[in-house]
């Protein structure tokens, strides 16, 4: 089987390539985009195993003019630009200790060692320059099924690093068969294993939620970890019965993952995701503007469009509701409506706190009115 899409054929990394294959040495494409060329889905990053030492890449790169980045040198990573794409070169590696959050590795000699340090099977999929596939542990059965599955034992994988527990129901996710379902081992093996999350940093956790309420239906896999107590363990207080509904009112608009958070709740989810401060305001206005009495228009008309579009189907998802069959032109006449009266119209009779309370409670009746009262008729209605 080989790889046939542009990116392997196109000439800067095709410069890579020739300079670190001279003399003979090994060097595969492996890992996602390998994965995904697979699988005719989007590549985005191109990471590559070699036989060379981190110091031989250098070398070699810098030889051929090509600019070498030391990345990760110290855990055997190049990064060797070529043509402005970035190209991850990391040396054949073996883990030789593990604390479940790191591991210490050693240079290996072979590509069957570098892939059983690997996660899931369908990652460790190599190819060569010429886009031959190399599959060392038999993952491309497991792929073409759409089977995520661990390497060797699951629960050795898993004390590896911890972050697989998520990483596995993210993958589940992405590139999952939906109809075959979970891998029996792997979810015994996380049930066995869950208490490691603990090792991990909020910020991981958080960075592998986002991620994996990225694809494009997560809700079974949000699903399984709530059955197997890994969403309570990670997000206490979560509920994920809104979020199917949610996904499937979204229809085809863009995911946001701060929006299916929004959906899933829980106590404290910026502090048990450690969310940047932007996301995890947007994550509780969704919230807070779901829960409220707000009408569709009035959330057009303060948060624009789109942003009332997807509060209003996260209020009908949490109340289990159907959408109203107005949203559309309600939002639509909201978000297009401008507040008419302005603060130099109610001076020099009001100013500072009273000014703005005045212009709060006309703001207030104007929204009332359906956006129809006019400038003049909300100043008379106060001065009256």
């Amino acid at each position: 089987m080989k790889i046939n899409q542009p990116w392997i054929d196109a000439a800067p990394t095709r410069a890579v390539c020739d300079a670190m294959a001279f003399g003979g040495a090994e060097i595969y494409f492996v890992g996602g985009c390998v994965r995904n060329a697979l699988l005719n889905v989007a590549v985005s990053d191109l990471d590559l195993a070699t036989s060379l030492s981190p110091q031989e890449v250098v070398e070699r790169a810098e030889h051929a003019g090509l600019k070498a980045i030391p990345t990760g040198i110290e855990h055997g990573t190049v990064t060797v630009v070529s043509g402005g794409i970035a190209h991850e070169i990391t040396t054949f590696r073996k883990d030789i200790a593990t604390d479940g959050r790191r591991a210490v590795v050693a240079f290996a000699e072979s590509i069957s060692e570098d892939a059983q340090r690997r996660d899931f099977t369908m990652n460790a999929l190599y190819a060569r320059p010429d886009g031959e596939v190399v599959d060392p542990i038999g993952g491309l059965a497991d792929l073409q099924a759409r089977k995520v599955r661990f390497i060797g034992e699951a629960r050795n994988r898993i004390r590896e690093d911890y972050l697989r527990i998520l990483r596995y129901f993210r993958f589940h996710s992405w590139y999952g068969d939906p109809d075959t379902g979970f891998d029996p081992e792997a979810l015994a093996a996380i049930s066995d294993t869950m208490d490691g999350l603990d090792h991990l940093s909020r910020e991981r956790v958080g960075a592998e939620m986002i991620k994996l309420l990225a694809a494009s239906d997560p809700a079974p896999s949000v699903a399984a970890m709530r059955q197997l107590g890994v969403l309570s363990y990670v997000l206490p207080g979560a509920d994920d019965r809104a979020l199917a509904p949610l996904i499937h009112l979204e229809g085809t608009l863009k995911v946001q993952p701060e929006l299916r958070l929004a959906a899933l709740g829980g106590e404290n989810l910026h502090v048990h995701l450690r969310l940047s401060k932007a996301m995890a305001a947007r994550v509780a206005l969704f919230r807070d503007c779901a829960v409220s009495t707000a009408s569709a228009a009035e959330l057009g008309y303060r948060h624009g469009a789109d942003f009332a579009w997807r509060a209003m189907i996260l209020r009908a998802a949490l109340l289990e509701t159907p959408l109203s069959p107005n949203l559309e032109t309600d939002i639509s006449v909201g978000s297009a409506s401008a507040f008419p009266v302005v603060a130099k119209d109610l001076m020099p009779d009001l100013s500072g706190p009273e000014l703005g309370q005045a212009l709060k409670t006309l703001e207030t009746k104007w929204i009332a009115s359906g956006f129809s009262m006019t400038r003049k008729e909300l100043i008379d209605s106060y001065r009256a």
